[in-house]
């Protein structure tokens, strides 16, 4: 799925969920075929440590079966009954330590806009920022500064973190590591595997072990709050 709040994006794998403070604004998007659980929670059921931004958090296979049972309840259950107990138990079996998936910033200015639509289009583009001034129509030394405001970062750094977040939909979809190396303009797998892995913190093969650990299919369950 992608999600997108104010403060960026996210592209959410499998077996994560996002969490949403009660009426924070956001939009969601499907890459691929995704089965999704959404979880409502009245503001004065809400944990006090919950946090109070937009987060990604893991979800266990605990919880995943827990979401699952909430959806199937009837909207009026019976809060001092079984289904009650349910609710109690998938309240405290999430944990709020948050899971590590990259936030690409949200872009304001129209020259970075232009240079992120020829990027979706062609993640191996390679292009320097001296290259990107013509298409952008602004010197390297503005588009360097502005990538800083808005994104905190270099724009090396974040075009890695643009390649990553798209390898990460084309992962879950089935693409191999050769084939997205061979995409987005790395000589050899092991130089993806290297920007994937300062990126991501693990490497692709642990990304989707970790991924579709203890799930017989690739569909997600996302739940928001």
């Amino acid at each position: 799925m992608k999600v997108t709040t104010d403060r960026g994006t996210w592209i959410i794998p499998p077996h994560r969920a996002v969490w949403f403070p009660p009426n924070y604004p956001h939009q969601t998007g499907t890459l691929t075929a995704v089965e999704m659980r959404t979880l409502y929670i009245r503001p004065d059921a809400c944990p006090p440590h919950a946090p109070q931004e937009p987060c990604v958090i893991q979800v266990s296979p605990l919880l995943r079966e827990l979401v699952r049972r909430a959806t199937m309840m009837p909207v009026e259950y019976d809060e001092q009954g079984h289904d009650g107990r349910i609710i109690v138990l998938l309240l405290d079996e999430i944990h709020w330590s948050r899971a590590h998936v990259p936030t690409m910033p949200r872009l304001l200015d129209s020259r970075l806009l232009a240079i992120e639509r020829e990027l979706a289009a062609n993640p191996g583009d390679s292009r320097t920022l001296e290259e990107w001034a013509g298409v952008a129509g602004a010197s390297p030394r503005t588009l360097a500064r502005l990538f800083l405001r808005e994104t905190g970062m270099t724009f090396r750094s974040w075009r890695e973190q643009f390649r990553a977040s798209v390898a990460v939909s084309r992962l879950v979809n089935g693409s191999s590591i050769t084939a997205l190396a061979s995409e987005f303009g790395y000589e050899t797998a092991g130089a993806f595997t290297t920007m994937f892995r300062r990126v991501m913190g693990m490497t692709p093969s642990q990304f989707l072990s970790e991924s579709f650990s203890g799930s017989r299919s690739s569909s997600s369950s996302q739940t928001p709050g």
